[in-house]
């Protein structure tokens, strides 16, 4: 008698939404999916603020330095000529490039900083999120690390203020008020929920 080897176990099946009863999606799989840029939901249900590259920083700096530059030899040729406009204009010039730029630089280093520092508690609130597409809620299967279920607003406001960028958040989601009890305990950033 031949022997038959045993089919492969079946996927376990997603699970439902405690709300509406419809199957559930990991958070990560939704906003990975192209559709959910055409109803928003990549950016409402994002686990972070978007912030600009290094690389992106260091053209940011490149461009300054530029038009520091370009005011610094337009002071030199005024000094040159011996004319006050292009002197007190080419500095002027290179003084706010260099203050804008560094201005720039640090914010957009700062805030890559503050996601870095954010993530680890992001991403625990965050990873074991589901999105029922039939309600529009977003819940944790089982309640842990939160219980209940929310809007995206409000999740993004909870994974965003335990994180420590709450005051990233567009008014839509600082306004949503996420139900007491959701975490079990307090932990995270300052201010948090």
């Amino acid at each position: 008698m031949p022997s038959q080897t045993p089919p492969p176990p079946a996927p376990p099946a997603p699970p439902v939404c405690a709300g509406c009863g419809a199957p559930t999606r990991r958070v990560a799989d939704t906003v990975a999916d192209p559709a959910s840029l055409h109803d928003d939901l990549a950016d409402r249900l994002a686990k972070a603020p978007a912030v600009a590259s290094r690389g992106t920083t260091a053209l940011h700096a490149v461009e300054g330095l530029i038009m520091a530059g370009v005011g610094i030899a337009l002071a030199e040729g005024g000094l040159a000529g011996h004319t006050t406009v292009p002197t007190v204009g080419g500095t002027l010039l290179a003084l706010i490039a260099l203050t804008g730029t560094a201005l720039v630089v640090r914010n957009e280093t700062r805030g890559r900083a503050a996601v870095t520092a954010g993530e680890p508690r992001a991403d625990a609130l965050w990873r074991p999120a589901h999105h029922c597409p039939g309600c529009a809620s977003v819940s944790c299967p089982g309640g842990e690390p939160w219980q209940g279920r929310l809007t995206p607003e409000q999740f993004r406001k909870l994974v965003w203020t335990e994180a420590g960028y709450g005051g990233e958040l567009e008014e839509r989601a600082r306004t949503a008020d996420v139900p007491p009890g959701t975490l079990p305990r307090p932990r995270g950033a300052e201010n948090h929920v």
